[in-house]
């Protein structure tokens, strides 16, 4: 077989790394995506490349791509990756399908019980000598309140699962699927509709890719209707919840907490919007990333651009 040359320009697991390396010439990076001189220089002799989510795989960089035949994709959203432009060089786009969804949904869930029970940021005042007790015991049980998921595909579904363990009831609405689709039918979520789940979850969580009927669909208007209290989770990407409304959902009272992983820009910049918001939770687009779903998307991803090779 003759030996190809794979350009991974973001982190991959050093396991999956070793076994492309063993068939093929591997190129490995992890802060190649910062460098896009570099960048542009390299991927000419690629015949494949690997990316996460920062790595945009368009224009400048999809035009110098002239041998490539596979872009693996560390992950599931699209959003950075032109796929339409890339089927049309004849280029092979592959996601990492389902790997992170347990990753994502524990994040999901672990935020919801953070967030609705508001103790777990006394750690310094307790070993400063204050004891909080009676301004900490208004916190609330997941158990018998309600999950709203936008979006009810693969990661979805398992968020509502193991949300059901929990003692909570699910709504979920999704463009795509009616009440009489599959996914609802083992009974685990309540298909509705989008102005329901909204209005009526005690936490939201978002689950849907970044497109164009999706841009902005949290906005001030759609986070004023959320239930008083209600708490909002987005691990699926930024520009589709308005931030600076978020913030001042929070600062008013209005909202009850939220968990954030994604921006509208990545990195973050220092925001001043964020600064002082109660039970705000801010991540660095790591939902879906654990050492085991990182093992996972990397040795999937490592198996799908061997076999495109072969």
């Amino acid at each position: 077989m003759t030996q190809k040359k794979i350009l991974i320009t973001e982190f991959m697991d050093e396991g999956a790394v070793d076994r492309l390396r063993a068939r093929h010439s591997v190129t490995y990076e992890p802060t190649l995506v910062d460098d896009a001189a570099r960048l542009l220089l390299a991927a000419p002799d690629a015949d494949a490349v690997i990316v996460r989510n920062r790595t945009q795989v368009r224009g400048d960089l999809l035009a110098a791509l002239t041998r490539c035949s596979v872009v693996g994709r560390l992950g599931v959203g699209l959003d950075n990756i032109d796929v339409a432009g890339c089927e049309a060089r004849g280029l092979r786009v592959i996601p990492a399908t389902g790997a992170n969804a347990l990753s994502v949904a524990e994040y999901v869930v672990t935020s919801a019980m953070v967030l609705l029970r508001g103790a777990y940021a006394a750690t310094a005042a307790v070993a400063a000598g204050q004891w909080p007790r009676n301004a900490l015991s208004g916190g609330r049980e997941a158990g018998g309140k309600t999950l709203g998921l936008v979006g009810y595909g693969s990661i979805g579904q398992l968020t509502g699962r193991l949300a059901r363990g929990l003692g909570m009831n699910v709504l979920a609405f999704d463009a795509m699927m009616d009440r009489d689709h599959p996914a609802f039918a083992d009974g685990a979520a309540v298909c509705a509709g989008l102005d329901e789940v909204v209005r009526t979850a005690d936490v939201v969580s978002l689950h849907v890719p970044l497109v164009d009927s999706t841009r902005g669909l949290f906005d001030a208007a759609r986070i004023a209707s959320m239930k008083p209290g209600a708490v909002l989770i987005n691990t699926a990407r930024g520009g589709i919840v308005d931030e600076p409304a978020l913030a001042a959902a929070l600062r008013s009272g209005h909202l009850g907490g939220a968990a954030i992983d994604v921006f509208t820009s990545e990195p973050l910049a220092a925001t001043p919007h964020f600064q002082g918001c109660a039970n705000l939770l801010l991540t660095p687009h790591v939902a879906g990333v654990t050492a085991e779903s990182n093992e996972r998307v990397s040795q999937l991803i490592a198996e799908r651009v061997l076999e495109a090779l072969a």
